[in-house]
């Protein structure tokens, strides 16, 4: 029964490893791809009855930024290893950022 259990759980861990729908894959790789394009940050302010001034900040950069890849490239390369498919449209052919991912 445990032998069972096992073989189970290892099959079910390797279908994981495997492709996933192209659509899901690209939307997964625009975050990876849009980072590769620029830093991103975000700062915060503001007051809080109990400790007075509050502040902090966030800063996100991609190692792909760091070497300077091709975020086309990034992309496409990334849908490809995720879903087995090239995407089904390049990257600069998207909306642009703010707009969202299209279904």
């Amino acid at each position: 029964m445990m032998m069972r259990a096992a073989v189970l759980l290892a099959l079910a861990l390797l279908a994981a490893c495997g492709p996933i729908p192209r659509a899901d894959a690209e939307r997964q790789c625009y975050e990876r791809a849009r980072l590769a394009m620029q830093p991103r940050g975000e700062v915060r302010m503001g007051m809080n009855s109990e400790v007075g001034a509050v502040a902090g900040f966030e800063i996100a950069v991609s190692s792909d930024y760091i070497q300077g890849r091709d975020p086309a490239q990034v992309y496409e390369s990334c849908v490809y290893q995720r879903s087995g498919e090239l995407p089904s449209r390049p990257l600069y052919d998207l909306p642009p950022p703010g707009r969202g991912m299209p279904e």
